[in-house]
């Protein structure tokens, strides 16, 4: 369990430095769109998926490294990218009315979360 854990750690730690580098080369202050995020979010999705795709149908990666790659790695540089995967699952099972539960539940209480948690700075 420790080795596991310590794989999700160094994965995790990667995942958070490279987010941090393509964040800050890619966001700029006048644009519309923070377009570091938005680039790690898709490209955190794109990773995520072809690592669990290409771990359920051969044996290219073992459980050690899926877990370094997929909740390391891809935990560390997107939790977007669990999201993403989530809601495939929901939409694949045709179950759509907890995807859109899911889905916009988390967007719009995400948002207010931010909104409450800066009000909540604010007081202290």
């Amino acid at each position: 369990m420790l080795k596991q854990l310590l794989l999700i750690f160094l994965g995790g730690g990667l995942g958070s430095v490279l987010r941090y580098l393509i964040s800050k080369s890619l966001n700029f202050g006048t644009a519309f769109i923070p377009f570091g995020t938005f680039t790690v979010n898709i490209l955190g999705s794109l990773l995520l998926g072809l690592i669990l795709g290409i771990a359920a149908k051969s044996d290219i990666f073992n459980s050690n490294t899926v877990l370094f790659l997929a909740i390391g790695f891809c935990g560390g540089f997107t939790t977007f990218s669990s999201f993403a995967f989530e809601n495939h699952a929901l939409l694949r099972s045709g179950d759509y009315l907890n995807f859109f539960i899911y889905t916009f539940g988390s967007i719009i209480l995400g948002i207010l979360a931010v909104f409450l948690g800066l009000f909540l700075s604010k007081l202290t």
